[in-house]
């Protein structure tokens, strides 16, 4: 009897064990990065978010940005998805055709500031996008855009706009692609990662970026010239997402923690982030790089190029029954409110 209530305390004692909430359990979430550690992306964003991961779960939860990329920046959502690495973030633009309803927050025109711009898209995004799944088997932490893209050339003149006719452009997608297409330019494909080899072998002619880019990607002493234009040129979106099995895995409580900084809190941190990190880097490209606004005959021929580009975007809601119009209406009215501090 002694040996049977033994065996009976022990046998109660790992079935209680086994029935603790995951809550006490510790996980390690990989976090998969491309970047290098300094850029404002890893350093600025992903950095703080897992510290804030792990005080909001309590060190329940860790998130370990990994040394080395899983893969090439293109296959970070399939990575997500199959479960290769549990976090990672990339370009919309790296996969052309899969996010077409996200172009909206890249459009010519629309960003202020990368805070107001990643903050809209976010509101739009979960108010009329999120239920057409285009992320799809994944949790979505956060969307979000760099500032205001400009064009920067190694030596040729940015204004006139129609003497750049023919000069070889590094495009960062599809929206930039037709923009300097439709410019007479010619688009040369590749990663930002590659932009000063383009540039120094003269393979590219000049570049698109927003400000942050330049001296990071240690090119402000070698573009010369810049065009700008309020709201700029164009904008890339990003995706920040976490592998949907994972996060159901965990504890209800900590699901919670983790929503509570991700979201819109992550996506305004992020925002605030860039728009920091390109305030940082136009002043450093002070007197290196002949800043031209884009105006008259100038401003004129960027719109007329847009024009095709919206166009665009508005076949691809149409093709997804997503009313356009309404999107974009809100997409600006967003960002009026985020410029008022809302």
């Amino acid at each position: 009897m002694k040996h049977l209530n033994t065996r009976l305390l022990a046998a109660t004692a790992a079935l209680c064990l086994s029935a603790l909430p995951s809550l006490a359990q510790d996980v390690t979430l990989r976090l998969s990065n491309w970047l290098p550690v300094s850029h404002p992306v890893v350093k600025d964003i992903m950095m703080p978010w897992a510290e804030q991961v792990k005080e909001a779960t309590e060190g329940r939860v860790e998130v370990q940005i990994l040394d080395a990329p899983l893969g090439p920046p293109p296959a970070h959502f399939d990575l997500v998805s199959s479960g290769a690495a549990d976090i990672a973030f990339s370009a919309h633009s790296y996969t052309p055709g899969r996010f077409a309803l996200t172009q909206l927050a890249e459009l010519p025109f629309l960003t202020p500031s990368s805070e107001a711009n990643s903050v809209a898209f976010w509101r739009v995004w979960e108010s009329m996008l999120a239920e057409q799944n285009e992320h799809a088997g994944v949790k979505v932490l956060a969307l979000f855009g760099h500032g205001p893209g400009q064009l920067f050339t190694t030596s040729k003149p940015v204004s006139p706009v129609p003497g750049l006719e023919g000069a070889k452009i590094r495009v960062a997608g599809e929206v930039t692609d037709q923009l300097v297409a439709n410019l007479g330019m010619v688009s040369v494909q590749a990663p930002s990662s590659e932009s000063y080899e383009l540039l120094h072998n003269g393979v590219a002619d000049g570049i698109v970026f927003p400000y942050e880019s330049v001296p990071f990607f240690k090119l402000d002493d070698t573009v010369k010239q810049a065009l700008t234009v309020d709201g700029g040129m164009y904008n890339v979106s990003f995706f920040m997402v976490m592998n949907q099995a994972r996060y159901d895995s965990l504890s209800e409580a900590d699901r919670a923690a983790i929503d509570e900084v991700s979201g819109e809190a992550l996506v305004r941190m992020a925002g605030k982030a860039w728009d920091a990190a390109d305030k940082a880097g136009r002043e450093a490209m002070e007197g290196k790089v002949a800043f031209t606004p884009a105006e008259g005959d100038d401003l004129a021929a960027l719109q007329a190029a847009s024009d095709s580009i919206y166009a665009s975007v508005r076949g691809k809601y149409e093709a997804k029954g997503v009313d356009f119009d309404k999107a974009l209406e809100m997409f600006k009215s967003e960002i009026e409110k985020v410029q008022a501090g809302e």
